[in-house]
């Protein structure tokens, strides 16, 4: 089945020269999507040159930087069809050992960020008669984690967030839609491991941490969680809004 919907949209993703983010700049490049990709300031150097793709440094926090990429990109582009939320952070430690500057941090990125970018599409998308969101959450938001509690509750309230935004916009014909990655090979992912058979104990679990492991035997790639994130974008999804694809090998083992 060959996705469609993409040739020609306009499409803006934020976190995209991370791991995920940059596998769905280059899946939506591919599909003939023009892209604008939008990161923190500071990585945007690094980022990649790809065929319809143009760069840009903003931080999801500030509001106002947000609204201003998405009407510069309104009148450089045209409409936006599609919009991405993949920027995001994690940060480990106790939760009693967590201070309140640490916490905040975490909730402003990864929440109150989605809320700027989400709502700021959303306005022009219900002006302009449609269009789609997806937002990359994560498989924490349904299990409890040891030692990185301020990450799996931001998702949490991310997941519900964007379930109560696709309801209130489906009148309106926007979907809003979920992809929660369970472990995928992303320096977030690998930088928690202390050695080398990192992979090897995501994927085995350890019930003494209350983890569970991969039924599927293997960590995700980038490309899994980016091919879920099109589908769910695409005109053969048009009938899926409020919806959370868990893509994790089967480790949520969610009902």
């Amino acid at each position: 089945m060959k996705l469609t919907g993409f040739e020609g949209a306009v499409a803006l993703v934020t976190g995209a020269a991370g791991g995920i983010g940059l596998a769905l700049v280059r899946a939506l490049s591919e599909a003939g999507t023009q892209v604008v990709a939008t990161d923190h300031p500071d990585v945007i150097a690094r980022a990649p040159q790809m065929t319809g793709v143009t760069w840009h440094g903003l931080d999801v926090c500030d509001a106002q930087a947000v609204e201003a990429r998405v009407q510069a990109t309104i009148r450089d582009l045209g409409p936006i069809r599609f919009g991405v939320h993949a920027a995001g952070i994690l940060a480990e430690g106790p939760l009693l050992s967590t201070s309140a500057a640490q916490w905040r941090r975490v909730i402003e990125v990864n929440l109150d960020g989605a809320f700027h970018v989400t709502t700021a599409l959303g306005r022009h998308m219900v002006d302009n008669g449609g269009g789609s969101l997806v937002v990359i959450g994560s498989n924490s938001a349904d299990i409890p984690r040891l030692n990185m509690g301020s990450y799996p509750a931001s998702k949490a309230g991310l997941h519900m967030f964007v379930r109560c935004l696709g309801l209130e916009l489906a009148p309106a014909g926007v979907r809003c839609n979920i992809v929660a990655p369970g472990s995928t090979l992303t320096p977030m992912q690998t930088g928690m491991w202390a050695g080398p058979d990192g992979a090897e104990r995501v994927i085995a679990g350890n019930l003494a941490l209350h983890k569970t492991g991969i039924p599927l035997g293997k960590l995700a790639v980038p490309e899994d969680i980016a091919a879920a994130a099109m589908f769910l974008l695409s005109d053969q999804a048009g009938h899926v809004t409020m919806a959370d694809l868990y893509v994790d090998g089967g480790a949520t083992l969610k009902a």
